[in-house]
């Protein structure tokens, strides 16, 4: 039609990213932290925010930001910071600063939609390696694949999306050496790093050379700032200071920087947080898989995948079925050949976790 005639083809033959309706439900699709804050530290943060000049443009407080996030985090020396309005779009500007003829974006697959979809939408060539049955990197696949296409971007999510696991740390090594004996970059994505017992960060102070070309990106989203949109990426500071030619001028909302730092602030209020997840999670964990032919897999995450006993469709039955009690879980079991009658579940308050064990015993019976 002549109104999408200027519209790219491949644009109109993509599938929008998809957010499912919460509206009443218990929310356990999205791997938020379930846990809000006091209503003594609202009224704080209400105020505070009320004393912003939104007037104006962001200016030195996205500095403050950066500066408390290197200090959270423990930027090591060399190293500086970038911030995005969430992960994704530190995704998207990374696709949009290694787009050249014939560049190519690897990543393994489960894994996060937006690695694909940002490389395709800036005009890379996306190549996706399927994991093995167990979750892990197929590092056989892996290495051919990478000397096949030598990607200027290889992703590797840690933990993993949807999958929840940390992977074998000697692969990924041998997998950086490979792609930065020719200059290529690799991402590593720490989205889950709260509820992780392990930070690519601790491998980088140990060997700076051999992870010269790593980028680590991280978000605020599961530290507990999901609605304020704050991702961050740290890598070489001259690296850095390339790739923030292209990031837009005011990225970052003055509202949702003073938000970040206040959180920051009380950094502790959500450790203990991430701390209380962790526990529900080793319980939930425990708690489903004494249901009859459910496996539950070990997660890293503020998630976790089980797979459901029965025929092709038995995930989806049951996810309609939890869905109608007004409990809500991702059906990621058409996803992907490997997550066949899985459902993943993020981990709710113990309220929430209750709701869902008593409902799924009474769905599974």
């Amino acid at each position: 039609m002549s109104y999408l005639k200027h519209i790219r083809r491949d644009l109109q033959d993509m599938q929008a990213y998809t957010v499912q309706d919460a509206s009443g439900m218990v929310k356990l699709d999205a791997m938020e932290n379930p846990h809000r804050l006091s209503a003594e530290l609202q009224a704080q943060l209400g105020e505070r925010l009320g004393a912003v000049a939104v007037n104006r443009y962001p200016g030195s407080r996205i500095d403050d930001l950066k500066r408390a996030i290197a200090q959270h985090t423990g930027l090591p020396q060399g190293y500086s910071l970038m911030l995005g309005n969430g992960s994704d779009e530190l995704i998207s500007l990374l696709s949009m600063a290694c787009q050249m003829p014939g560049a190519v974006a690897l990543a393994p697959e489960p894994g996060f939609v937006m690695y694909a979809m940002s490389a395709k939408l800036q005009g890379m060539a996306y190549v996706p390696v399927s994991l093995r049955d167990d979750f892990e990197l197929d590092e056989p696949a892996m290495t051919q694949a990478i000397a096949k296409h030598q990607p200027a971007i290889v992703y590797l999510a840690y933990p993993n999306n949807p999958t929840a696991n940390l992977w074998d740390a000697n692969v990924m090594r041998r997998l950086i050496a490979q792609v930065s004996a020719y200059g290529g970059w690799v991402v590593l994505d720490e989205a889950y790093q709260p509820f992780s017992s392990d930070t690519w960060l601790t491998e980088i102070n140990r060997d700076p050379q051999a992870n010269a070309q790593v980028m680590l990106m991280r978000t605020l989203s599961k530290f507990g700032l999901a609605g304020v949109r704050i991702g961050y990426m740290l890598a070489r500071t001259e690296v850095i200071a390339q790739l923030d030619k292209i990031r837009p001028p005011y990225n970052i909302s003055l509202l949702n920087a003073e938000c970040a730092l206040f959180a920051l602030e009380h950094a502790d209020v959500f450790e203990k947080q991430a701390q209380d997840v962790c526990h529900e999670r080793q319980r939930l964990s425990q708690r489903l898989a004494a249901f009859k032919g459910v496996t539950v897999y070990p997660s890293q995450a503020n998630m976790m995948l089980l797979r459901l006993p029965g025929d092709d469709d038995a995930a989806t039955r049951v996810f309609t079925a939890l869905k109608s009690q007004n409990i809500l879980v991702k059906n990621v079991s058409k996803m992907h050949p490997v997550l066949h009658h899985c459902l993943r579940i993020t981990v709710g308050t113990s309220t929430e976790n209750d709701q869902l064990l008593s409902a799924l015993q009474e769905v599974l019976a």
